[in-house]
């Protein structure tokens, strides 16, 4: 197939190019200058260049792909999120940018979209498993989100379908890990809310082999992820990777701060992504937490 990759230099994006490239498939990626360009040309993706917010761009981009993913976001990392205006950008990407994308692939004629999401959507379930059923908060934090579902969604029609993927927290090779890293080293906390609270995660590289599959799975809604974990069981893990004995979670005070944003980051969501084990045969090469997620970023941690 070919497959057009935006947000191919991204964090997801560098996975997904890594995984669909070994599986045979010819990949474009959408550069916004010349030397983005030459950064993926280097890895053997075609790209293009030009802009997320550029439909008459994008139609002429996507023409001749049989598959578009749009993996862009633009995450601000660690407490950078609590400055105003800090999630300005991302939220347009996934609110506006994902529309653009929809449109401009349908426009393009082609025949399937795979939407990158979050399962932070989901309300607080405490200990219950999370389906992809189960209910979802909007507020201005996860509206975003929801909108580039719901493009996604929309895209669907006749012969055209989409699929939507809600992964967990990603960790692996990227700054926001760092992050955690390095607050692990200082002693300090590394995740927001009770430490009994349930989170979901998944590695990095897993995520490429998600998107692999989504490219031939029945469209849909899908929770993807590794075995969810206690917040406690993630800061004793980075904190052991750092040789440290514990890290506390974040202050009370610090979590009302942050408001909506970090009360996202607080919920306990217990997710499963049997539904999409079971459809489309999917299984995470790490798919439990270990030390193994983080071990080759030590020696770049101060």
């Amino acid at each position: 197939m070919q497959v057009f990759v935006t947000g191919a230099t991204g964090v997801m994006g560098r996975s997904v190019v890594s995984t669909l490239l070994g599986a045979g498939h010819d990949v474009l990626g959408l550069a916004r200058s010349d030397e983005g360009a030459r950064s993926l040309a280097d890895r053997g993706i075609e790209a293009v260049v030009g802009g997320l917010f550029d439909p008459d761009g994008l139609v002429e981009a996507f023409t001749g792909s049989d598959v578009v993913c749009n993996l862009a976001t633009h995450v601000p990392v660690g407490y950078a999120a609590l400055r105003p205006g800090a999630w300005r950008v991302n939220d347009r990407i996934r609110a506006e940018g994902s529309r653009l994308v929809a449109e401009a692939a349908a426009a393009a004629g082609v025949r399937r979209l795979v939407q990158e999401s979050v399962s932070l959507v989901y309300a607080d379930g405490g200990e219950t498993w999370l389906t992809e059923d189960s209910p979802i908060v909007v507020n201005r934090a996860t509206e975003p989100m929801v909108l580039a579902e719901t493009h996604a969604q929309e895209f669907a029609s006749g012969l055209r379908e989409s699929v939507v993927l809600r992964f967990g927290g990603v960790m692996g090779d990227d700054d926001y890990t760092r992050w955690r890293l390095a607050r692990a080293r200082a002693g300090h906390s590394v995740a927001f809310g009770g430490p009994d609270g349930w989170m979901h995660l998944i590695n990095a590289e897993d995520v490429g082999t998600a998107v692999l599959a989504a490219l031939t799975s029945p469209g849909g809604v899908y929770n993807v992820g590794a075995e969810p974990v206690r917040r406690r069981e993630l800061a004793q893990m980075l904190a052991a990777a750092v040789g440290r004995d514990r890290s506390p979670c974040s202050p009370r005070p610090l979590v009302r701060l942050g408001g909506e944003r970090i009360e996202l980051l607080t919920r306990s969501q217990r997710v499963s992504s049997e539904h999409f084990v079971r459809t489309t045969g999917w299984k995470p090469r790490h798919r439990e937490l270990t030390a193994e997620w983080v071990a080759g970023l030590l020696s770049d941690v101060a």
